[in-house]
């Protein structure tokens, strides 16, 4: 039986299936929608599959075609499964890379290809083509797999300031371009293959570099360019194989990631061009103040967390990272919900950059169910705090930290932080008195009305939450 559909039945789904991705990315615009969204970015690409396996574009091989997708979702079912959620955003930057990884195969084997008969005009755009979409995704592999280094802490955070690194980045552009004009106008293969091993090696030392050369603080806007770049990608293998659907998807990935990174940047008081190009504070002096020169820290206990608490009108709970590798915002919900049972007004104040990713504090507030009404953005909740009786901050460190508006030396001066010690309060869980992703002292701690929970988040927070229950 012949399953096999017409091509304009097959672009037809292909619109279909653009649709629904376009209403993938207006539902994962906010939290209420963001499972709806999800749902029709999985109808999409269903669509995308059976329509391309049933196109006529697909002839053969159907055996390995089924064994592959087979091998490939049993991975991604296992790992969603089974990743933390402190491991998301290494997950996210080491998929970015096999998408990377992708466009560059398929961009070899279209090179080649010596049934593909191209001349002239049409040979030379089909060449151009070929040459950026392996030159993107080659940085977005390299790119990707340093940041999931960092992500994991395998690398460090602090940035890698390689002299004249700009000159250097320009020279690899510059080198590339020449490259690219000779591979796209070599008259065969043989002409042509030497030029793009080289432009491919390049191009895996310069995706390295530009994200060695990014600090840890910038680390959610990297997984945002990679995303970006993972899109073009994509886009750029669409028009290696002609295929609509994947240039559009593409494009749309690629778009919607360079937004949020500008977004995020602009959120940060920064220059998408200068964090891309050099990281947070590497044009900065290094500061060499350590808790010695802060003062002393005042330490407490969850008994006295717990009457601060029940004390207070308002309290502002503020998440970090620590809060997601201690997985202490089921707690942390159970504790929102036994206050506000106590008509104390409770809310949760999100940086932009909180985490590892974009939205990673929100997937976790959501993982626990906490209600998105309560949950602002940091704009929308900054002027707020001169209100707020306690300010729980868990596990965060950068993101409030007054030496960004206070010390214009600082790796992070500039960026706009949750300005927490403006209110009544400031209760820090914390491990120790180590530092934040960017490396950098937090004055905070040593403030007259900030107290020093020390421990795991959820350890503490679970004390907190019994004395809660029997009072």
């Amino acid at each position: 039986m012949n399953f096999e559909i017409s091509i304009e039945l097959a672009r037809a789904l292909y619109i279909g299936a653009t649709v629904l991705f376009i209403l993938t990315l207006g539902g994962l615009s906010n939290q209420e929608s963001a499972r709806k969204g999800n749902m029709y970015g999985m109808l999409g690409m269903s669509i995308a599959i059976i329509a391309t396996l049933l196109s006529p574009f697909v002839k053969e091989n159907f055996l390995l075609i089924f064994i592959l997708i087979t091998i490939g979702g049993s991975i991604g079912i296992y790992l969603a499964k089974n990743v933390q959620m402190t491991e998301m955003p290494e997950l996210v930057a080491i998929l970015h890379s096999l998408v990377g990884l992708a466009a560059v195969l398929v961009g070899y084997v279209n090179f080649l290809d010596e049934s593909l008969i191209l001349k002239g005009t049409e040979k030379l755009i089909h060449n151009i083509e070929l040459y950026i979409g392996i030159f993107i995704g080659v940085i977005t592999f390299s790119g990707s797999i340093i940041a999931f280094g960092k992500l994991s802490g395998k690398i460090g955070g602090n940035p890698l300031i390689l002299p004249s690194r700009h000159l250097l980045n320009l020279g690899i552009i510059l080198i590339v371009i020449f490259y690219g004009y000779i591979f796209s106008t070599a008259s065969s293969i043989n002409g042509a293959i030497i030029p793009l091993i080289i432009m491919t090696a390049l191009a895996f030392l310069f995706g390295m570099h530009l994200v060695l050369a990014i600090g840890g603080a910038d680390m959610p806007v990297v997984v945002s360019m990679l995303n970006s770049y993972s899109g073009w990608a994509a886009s750029a293998t669409g028009f290696m194989l002609n295929n609509d659907l994947l240039i559009v998807v593409g494009a749309l990935v690629g778009s919607s990631g360079a937004i949020l990174s500008y977004i995020m940047c602009k959120a940060m008081n920064r220059s998408f061009i200068s964090v891309i190009a050099g990281g947070f504070g590497t044009d900065t002096k290094p500061t060499s103040t350590t808790v010695e020169d802060q003062g002393e820290v005042i330490a407490i206990e969850s008994q006295e967390l717990s009457e601060l608490l029940l004390s207070a009108k308002k309290i502002m709970i503020i998440p970090g990272y620590g809060m997601a590798v201690s997985q202490a915002q089921h707690t942390v919900n159970e504790i929102a919900k036994m206050l506000k049972g106590k008509n104390i007004d409770v809310s949760f104040a999100i940086h932009p950059v909180a985490g590892r990713m974009p939205g990673h504090m929100n997937v976790l507030l959501a993982e626990a169910k906490v209600p998105y009404d309560i949950v602002y953005e940091m704009d929308e909740i900054n002027d707020d705090f001169e209100n707020v009786d306690v300010s729980i901050i868990i596990g965060a460190n950068d993101i409030v930290n007054p030496s960004a508006l206070d010390d214009p030396e600082s790796p992070i001066a500039g960026m706009p932080v949750l300005e927490c010690w403006k209110g009544k309060t400031s209760v820090v869980l914390k491990r120790g008195m180590a530092t934040g992703y960017a490396g950098v002292q937090n004055p905070l701690f040593f403030k007259e009305n900030t107290r020093m929970l020390f421990g795991d988040a959820k350890k503490t927070m679970d004390e907190a939450l019994t004395i809660l229950q029997s009072s």
